[in-house]
Protein backbone atom coordinates (compact mmCIF):
# COMPACT_ATOMS: atom_id res chain seq x y z
CA UNK A 1 0.00 0.00 0.00
CA UNK A 2 1.11 3.51 -0.83
CA UNK A 3 0.63 5.07 2.62
CA UNK A 4 0.72 8.59 1.21
CA UNK A 5 -2.09 7.98 -1.30
CA UNK A 6 -5.54 9.09 -0.17
CA UNK A 7 -8.18 8.88 -2.89
CA UNK A 8 -11.00 11.38 -3.01
CA UNK A 9 -13.33 8.47 -3.66
CA UNK A 10 -13.09 4.70 -3.95
CA UNK A 11 -15.82 3.16 -6.10
CA UNK A 12 -16.54 -0.54 -5.57
CA UNK A 13 -18.16 -2.27 -8.52
CA UNK A 14 -17.90 -1.56 -12.26
CA UNK A 15 -21.55 -1.85 -13.17
CA UNK A 16 -23.57 1.04 -14.62
CA UNK A 17 -23.89 2.79 -11.24
CA UNK A 18 -20.26 2.52 -10.21
CA UNK A 19 -18.93 3.46 -13.63
CA UNK A 20 -21.22 6.48 -13.91
CA UNK A 21 -20.11 7.71 -10.48
CA UNK A 22 -16.46 7.22 -11.42
CA UNK A 23 -16.90 9.07 -14.73
CA UNK A 24 -18.54 12.05 -13.05
CA UNK A 25 -15.88 12.25 -10.35
CA UNK A 26 -13.13 11.83 -12.94
CA UNK A 27 -14.58 14.75 -14.87
CA UNK A 28 -14.35 16.81 -11.68
CA UNK A 29 -10.61 15.96 -11.75
CA UNK A 30 -10.89 14.00 -8.51
CA UNK A 31 -8.56 11.17 -7.53
CA UNK A 32 -10.71 8.10 -8.09
CA UNK A 33 -10.02 4.39 -7.69
CA UNK A 34 -12.54 1.87 -9.04
CA UNK A 35 -12.21 -1.66 -7.64
CA UNK A 36 -14.08 -4.43 -9.44
CA UNK A 37 -14.13 -8.19 -8.93
CA UNK A 38 -15.58 -8.94 -12.39
CA UNK A 39 -18.83 -10.67 -13.30
CA UNK A 40 -22.19 -9.47 -12.02
CA UNK A 41 -25.72 -9.37 -13.42
CA UNK A 42 -24.91 -6.78 -16.09
CA UNK A 43 -22.40 -9.21 -17.60
CA UNK A 44 -25.26 -11.67 -18.18
CA UNK A 45 -27.43 -9.11 -19.97
CA UNK A 46 -27.47 -9.77 -23.71
CA UNK A 47 -30.04 -7.20 -24.80
CA UNK A 48 -30.20 -3.90 -22.91
CA UNK A 49 -32.69 -1.99 -25.03
CA UNK A 50 -34.34 0.38 -22.54
CA UNK A 51 -31.30 2.66 -22.04
CA UNK A 52 -31.69 6.09 -23.64
CA UNK A 53 -29.87 6.38 -27.03
CA UNK A 54 -29.00 2.66 -27.02
CA UNK A 55 -31.26 0.78 -29.41
CA UNK A 56 -29.68 -2.39 -28.10
CA UNK A 57 -26.41 -3.06 -26.31
CA UNK A 58 -25.15 -6.05 -24.36
CA UNK A 59 -24.08 -5.77 -20.74
CA UNK A 60 -20.42 -6.63 -21.49
CA UNK A 61 -20.33 -4.01 -24.27
CA UNK A 62 -21.73 -1.38 -21.91
CA UNK A 63 -19.22 -2.20 -19.16
CA UNK A 64 -16.22 -2.28 -21.49
CA UNK A 65 -17.20 1.07 -23.00
CA UNK A 66 -17.80 2.51 -19.53
CA UNK A 67 -14.39 1.39 -18.28
CA UNK A 68 -12.72 2.93 -21.33
CA UNK A 69 -14.62 6.16 -20.74
CA UNK A 70 -13.68 6.23 -17.04
CA UNK A 71 -10.01 5.62 -17.80
CA UNK A 72 -10.18 8.54 -20.23
CA UNK A 73 -10.97 10.75 -17.22
CA UNK A 74 -7.99 9.37 -15.27
CA UNK A 75 -9.95 6.95 -13.10
CA UNK A 76 -7.66 4.19 -11.84
CA UNK A 77 -9.13 0.72 -12.38
CA UNK A 78 -8.05 -2.21 -10.21
CA UNK A 79 -9.16 -5.83 -10.27
CA UNK A 80 -9.97 -7.16 -6.83
CA UNK A 81 -12.67 -8.33 -4.44
CA UNK A 82 -13.31 -6.10 -1.46
CA UNK A 83 -13.50 -8.09 1.77
CA UNK A 84 -13.70 -5.35 4.39
CA UNK A 85 -14.32 -1.62 4.90
CA UNK A 86 -13.41 0.31 8.04
CA UNK A 87 -13.75 3.97 8.90
CA UNK A 88 -11.60 6.12 11.15
CA UNK A 89 -10.63 9.56 9.87
CA UNK A 90 -10.92 8.14 6.34
CA UNK A 91 -12.17 4.87 4.91
CA UNK A 92 -9.87 1.86 4.61
CA UNK A 93 -10.91 -0.53 1.83
CA UNK A 94 -9.26 -3.92 1.96
CA UNK A 95 -9.17 -6.52 -0.80
CA UNK A 96 -7.61 -9.96 -0.58
CA UNK A 97 -4.30 -8.53 -1.80
CA UNK A 98 -4.23 -4.80 -0.94
CA UNK A 99 -5.76 -1.98 1.00
CA UNK A 100 -6.54 1.58 -0.01
CA UNK A 101 -7.56 4.79 1.73
CA UNK A 102 -10.40 7.02 0.54
CA UNK A 103 -12.32 10.06 1.77
CA UNK A 104 -15.59 8.77 0.30
CA UNK A 105 -16.87 5.36 -0.79
CA UNK A 106 -19.41 4.41 -3.47
CA UNK A 107 -20.69 0.83 -3.21
CA UNK A 108 -22.24 -0.49 -6.42
CA UNK A 109 -21.64 -4.23 -6.17
CA UNK A 110 -25.11 -5.32 -7.22
CA UNK A 111 -26.57 -8.78 -6.73
CA UNK A 112 -26.52 -12.34 -8.05
CA UNK A 113 -29.63 -14.21 -9.16
CA UNK A 114 -30.85 -17.21 -7.21
CA UNK A 115 -31.24 -19.85 -9.91
CA UNK A 116 -33.03 -23.12 -9.15
CA UNK A 117 -31.14 -26.44 -9.30
CA UNK A 118 -32.20 -27.28 -12.84
CA UNK A 119 -29.71 -28.79 -15.30
CA UNK A 120 -28.67 -26.60 -18.28
CA UNK A 121 -30.44 -23.53 -16.88
CA UNK A 122 -27.34 -21.30 -16.93
CA UNK A 123 -26.66 -22.18 -20.56
CA UNK A 124 -29.59 -20.03 -21.71
CA UNK A 125 -29.33 -17.23 -19.14
CA UNK A 126 -29.78 -13.83 -20.75
CA UNK A 127 -30.83 -15.25 -24.12
CA UNK A 128 -33.92 -17.38 -23.56
CA UNK A 129 -34.01 -17.61 -19.78
CA UNK A 130 -34.61 -14.41 -17.83
CA UNK A 131 -34.96 -13.32 -14.21
CA UNK A 132 -36.31 -9.75 -14.44
CA UNK A 133 -39.63 -8.68 -15.95
CA UNK A 134 -38.51 -5.03 -16.17
CA UNK A 135 -35.27 -5.95 -17.94
CA UNK A 136 -36.35 -8.73 -20.26
CA UNK A 137 -40.10 -9.23 -20.10
CA UNK A 138 -40.39 -7.64 -23.54
CA UNK A 139 -38.24 -10.40 -25.04
CA UNK A 140 -40.96 -12.95 -24.26
CA UNK A 141 -43.53 -11.14 -26.40
CA UNK A 142 -45.64 -13.60 -28.40
CA UNK A 143 -43.55 -16.60 -27.31
CA UNK A 144 -44.42 -19.83 -25.54
CA UNK A 145 -43.43 -18.95 -21.96
CA UNK A 146 -42.88 -20.83 -18.71
CA UNK A 147 -42.93 -18.79 -15.50
CA UNK A 148 -40.93 -20.73 -12.92
CA UNK A 149 -40.97 -20.20 -9.16
CA UNK A 150 -42.56 -21.20 -5.89
CA UNK A 151 -44.37 -18.27 -4.30
CA UNK A 152 -47.49 -16.17 -4.65
CA UNK A 153 -45.24 -13.50 -6.16
CA UNK A 154 -44.61 -15.96 -8.99
CA UNK A 155 -48.36 -16.29 -9.53
CA UNK A 156 -48.70 -12.50 -9.71
CA UNK A 157 -45.76 -12.42 -12.13
CA UNK A 158 -47.44 -14.92 -14.46
CA UNK A 159 -50.65 -12.87 -14.51
CA UNK A 160 -48.69 -9.69 -15.25
CA UNK A 161 -46.75 -11.40 -18.05
CA UNK A 162 -50.08 -12.52 -19.57
CA UNK A 163 -51.38 -8.95 -19.57
CA UNK A 164 -48.27 -7.42 -21.15
CA UNK A 165 -46.36 -9.90 -23.25
CA UNK A 166 -47.79 -13.28 -24.23
CA UNK A 167 -50.98 -15.29 -23.98
CA UNK A 168 -49.21 -18.68 -24.03
CA UNK A 169 -48.09 -19.13 -20.42
CA UNK A 170 -47.47 -22.17 -18.24
CA UNK A 171 -46.91 -21.50 -14.55
CA UNK A 172 -44.63 -24.07 -12.90
CA UNK A 173 -44.54 -24.04 -9.10
CA UNK A 174 -42.19 -26.44 -7.30
CA UNK A 175 -44.62 -27.46 -4.57
CA UNK A 176 -46.75 -24.43 -3.67
CA UNK A 177 -50.47 -24.99 -4.25
CA UNK A 178 -52.13 -21.58 -4.77
CA UNK A 179 -55.19 -20.75 -2.64
CA UNK A 180 -58.56 -21.20 -4.32
CA UNK A 181 -58.89 -17.52 -5.24
CA UNK A 182 -55.60 -17.58 -7.13
CA UNK A 183 -56.42 -20.85 -8.85
CA UNK A 184 -59.66 -19.34 -10.13
CA UNK A 185 -57.84 -16.32 -11.54
CA UNK A 186 -55.32 -18.56 -13.30
CA UNK A 187 -58.18 -20.53 -14.85
CA UNK A 188 -59.91 -17.33 -15.97
CA UNK A 189 -56.66 -16.06 -17.49
CA UNK A 190 -56.11 -19.41 -19.25
CA UNK A 191 -52.71 -19.82 -17.57
CA UNK A 192 -51.80 -23.49 -17.27
CA UNK A 193 -50.62 -24.54 -13.79
CA UNK A 194 -48.21 -27.38 -13.12
CA UNK A 195 -46.96 -28.37 -9.66
CA UNK A 196 -43.67 -30.26 -9.61
CA UNK A 197 -39.89 -30.03 -9.70
CA UNK A 198 -38.14 -29.40 -13.03
CA UNK A 199 -35.12 -31.58 -13.83
CA UNK A 200 -33.51 -29.94 -16.86
CA UNK A 201 -33.92 -27.45 -19.66
CA UNK A 202 -33.89 -29.13 -23.07
CA UNK A 203 -32.52 -27.62 -26.25
CA UNK A 204 -29.33 -27.03 -28.19
CA UNK A 205 -29.05 -23.42 -29.34
CA UNK A 206 -32.57 -22.52 -28.19
CA UNK A 207 -34.86 -23.72 -25.41
CA UNK A 208 -37.25 -26.39 -26.59
CA UNK A 209 -38.82 -27.72 -23.41
CA UNK A 210 -38.61 -28.08 -19.65
CA UNK A 211 -38.32 -31.68 -18.45
CA UNK A 212 -39.84 -32.46 -15.07
CA UNK A 213 -38.51 -35.03 -12.60
CA UNK A 214 -41.56 -37.19 -13.25
CA UNK A 215 -40.77 -37.27 -16.98
CA UNK A 216 -43.32 -34.74 -18.18
CA UNK A 217 -42.14 -32.42 -20.95
CA UNK A 218 -43.44 -28.85 -21.11
CA UNK A 219 -42.77 -27.23 -24.48
CA UNK A 220 -41.57 -23.64 -24.31
CA UNK A 221 -39.42 -21.06 -26.07
CA UNK A 222 -38.53 -18.83 -23.11
CA UNK A 223 -38.48 -19.10 -19.31
CA UNK A 224 -38.90 -16.41 -16.66
CA UNK A 225 -37.34 -17.61 -13.40
CA UNK A 226 -38.56 -16.01 -10.17
CA UNK A 227 -36.41 -16.95 -7.19
CA UNK A 228 -35.09 -13.53 -6.20
CA UNK A 229 -31.47 -12.56 -5.77
CA UNK A 230 -28.69 -12.27 -3.22
CA UNK A 231 -26.97 -8.96 -2.53
CA UNK A 232 -23.19 -8.76 -2.94
CA UNK A 233 -22.69 -7.01 0.38
CA UNK A 234 -20.76 -9.32 2.70
CA UNK A 235 -17.99 -6.73 3.15
CA UNK A 236 -20.49 -4.26 4.64
CA UNK A 237 -21.65 -6.44 7.54
CA UNK A 238 -19.34 -4.93 10.16
CA UNK A 239 -20.45 -1.33 9.59
CA UNK A 240 -23.85 -1.51 11.27
CA UNK A 241 -25.67 0.21 8.40
CA UNK A 242 -29.40 0.82 8.61
CA UNK A 243 -31.59 -1.49 6.55
CA UNK A 244 -35.25 -1.70 5.63
CA UNK A 245 -37.89 -3.48 7.72
CA UNK A 246 -37.03 -6.78 6.01
CA UNK A 247 -33.36 -6.31 6.96
CA UNK A 248 -32.49 -6.77 3.30
CA UNK A 249 -31.87 -3.52 1.39
CA UNK A 250 -30.01 -0.50 2.72
CA UNK A 251 -31.64 2.78 3.68
CA UNK A 252 -30.07 5.83 2.03
CA UNK A 253 -30.69 9.55 1.63
CA UNK A 254 -31.95 11.11 -1.59
CA UNK A 255 -28.28 11.37 -2.65
CA UNK A 256 -27.78 7.65 -1.87
CA UNK A 257 -25.67 8.23 1.22
CA UNK A 258 -26.03 5.43 3.77
CA UNK A 259 -26.42 5.83 7.52
CA UNK A 260 -22.60 5.99 7.71
CA UNK A 261 -21.46 9.45 6.63
CA UNK A 262 -19.39 9.37 3.46
CA UNK A 263 -20.46 5.91 2.31
CA UNK A 264 -22.88 5.87 -0.63
CA UNK A 265 -24.78 2.79 -1.86
CA UNK A 266 -26.36 2.34 -5.31
CA UNK A 267 -28.39 -0.10 -7.36
CA UNK A 268 -30.17 -3.23 -6.11
CA UNK A 269 -28.61 -2.87 -2.66
CA UNK A 270 -30.96 0.07 -2.13
CA UNK A 271 -33.73 -0.20 -4.72
CA UNK A 272 -34.33 -1.05 -8.37
CA UNK A 273 -31.99 -3.18 -10.43
CA UNK A 274 -32.03 -1.34 -13.75
CA UNK A 275 -28.95 -0.15 -15.64
CA UNK A 276 -30.37 3.26 -16.47
CA UNK A 277 -31.59 3.84 -12.90
CA UNK A 278 -28.25 2.77 -11.41
CA UNK A 279 -26.43 5.15 -13.76
CA UNK A 280 -28.63 8.02 -12.59
CA UNK A 281 -27.94 7.09 -8.98
CA UNK A 282 -24.20 7.05 -9.70
CA UNK A 283 -24.35 10.55 -11.17
CA UNK A 284 -26.39 11.82 -8.23
CA UNK A 285 -24.01 10.36 -5.66
CA UNK A 286 -20.94 11.71 -7.48
CA UNK A 287 -22.32 15.25 -7.61
CA UNK A 288 -23.09 15.09 -3.88
CA UNK A 289 -19.60 13.79 -3.11
CA UNK A 290 -17.95 16.52 -5.17
CA UNK A 291 -19.92 19.18 -3.30
CA UNK A 292 -18.74 17.72 0.00
CA UNK A 293 -15.13 17.73 -1.21
CA UNK A 294 -15.48 21.41 -2.14
CA UNK A 295 -16.63 22.16 1.41
CA UNK A 296 -13.44 20.79 2.97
Amino acid sequence: MNKNKIYDCIVIGAGPGGLQAAIYLGRFNREVLLVDRGGGRTWHARHIENFLTQKVISGPEMIRAGIEQAVGFNVKIEKGQVVDIQKNEYFTVRTKEKQHIGKFIVVATGANDNLPPVANIEKFLGMYLFTCIDCDGYRTTGRKLIVLGNSLKTVHLAIAMKEMFTKDITLVLFFLIPPDGYAEVLTEENIRLIIGRPARVLGDKKIEALEMHDGRLIECEVIMSNFGYKLNDSFLTGLGLKRDRDNFKYITSRDYESSLSGLFILGPLTGNDQAIIAAGEGATAAIAINKRLLEH
